[in-house]
């Protein structure tokens, strides 16, 4: 069954070097961290503190909080990127993180390559990525490019190709951090439609905004973040009236 369920996870980074109090109190008021062990030279910023959170199919899942909150993380936790550094985090399904689009490429490959490379990062099998490449060449507009190295790539066309690969899988869980706008006016379009058909065919979406309107559009239900804590939870509307309260 299509499910995730963390019990008091925890995230915490170090961070070394940090030297002066004025600086380790800025980085304490910036994101929550806290000095632990006594070394008066690192700070240990804890992003997120004992999260519990069950999603099932149909759950579409809003994350709301200020900058610093803690929602990249827990997206970035939900994808398997960072493993708690206490608790525990269960993710039973396929899925599709739009957050680090180029995890995996190599700059120094083709994007005929990448494609391949990225597919199986995804967990295509190899045939699957290769059977792939047709459609994701021709939605990211490449042409000959594809057969060089992404090296020789502009940013925007990198752009199109890690956002291509990542939306040529059908996974059961969909993560997204803003709604993405990729090239021009007329890909940008494109982009959104094929973002529009994956949430629609996802069992769970988790999507972090700032826009009210947009969590809206897609999601029925919210966490709140504060200082890598949940502090609401419940119906979109609820959530959403306590953080503008």
């Amino acid at each position: 069954m299509v499910a995730i369920s963390l019990r008091k996870a925890s995230v915490e980074f170090a961070i070394y070097n940090s030297r002066g109090r004025s600086l380790r109190s800025d980085l304490l008021r910036r994101v929550g961290g806290q000095v632990k062990g006594g070394h008066r030279d690192s700070v240990v910023v804890q992003a997120l503190r004992d999260i519990d959170l069950d999603l099932v199919p149909g759950d579409r899942l809003a994350l709301i909080g200020h900058n610093g909150a803690g929602k990249s993380t827990l997206l970035r936790v939900l994808a398997g990127a960072y493993e708690p550094t206490s608790g525990d985090a269960f993710i039973d399904g396929t899925v599709a993180s739009l957050i680090d689009m180029s995890m995996g490429m190599d700059y120094e490959l083709t994007g005929r390559d990448n494609i391949v490379l990225r597919g199986v990062f995804l967990g295509m099998t190899f045939a699957e990525a290769r059977a792939a490449v047709p459609d994701i060449a021709d939605f990211a507009e490449l042409g000959a490019y594809l057969d060089l190295p992404m090296r020789t790539y502009s940013s925007g066309m990198s752009l199109r190709l890690a956002f291509g690969i990542s939306t040529a899988v059908r996974p059961d869980i969909i993560l997204l951090d803003e709604m993405i706008s990729v090239g021009d006016a007329g890909f940008a379009t494109k982009a959104q439609e094929r973002i529009k058909a994956l949430i629609s065919n996802a069992r769970i979406l988790v999507l972090a905004s700032h826009s009210a309107d947009l969590l809206r559009q897609y999601c029925n239900r919210g966490i709140m973040l504060q200082a890598g804590e949940i502090v609401a939870d419940g119906p979109l509307e609820d959530v959403l009236s306590t953080y503008s309260g």
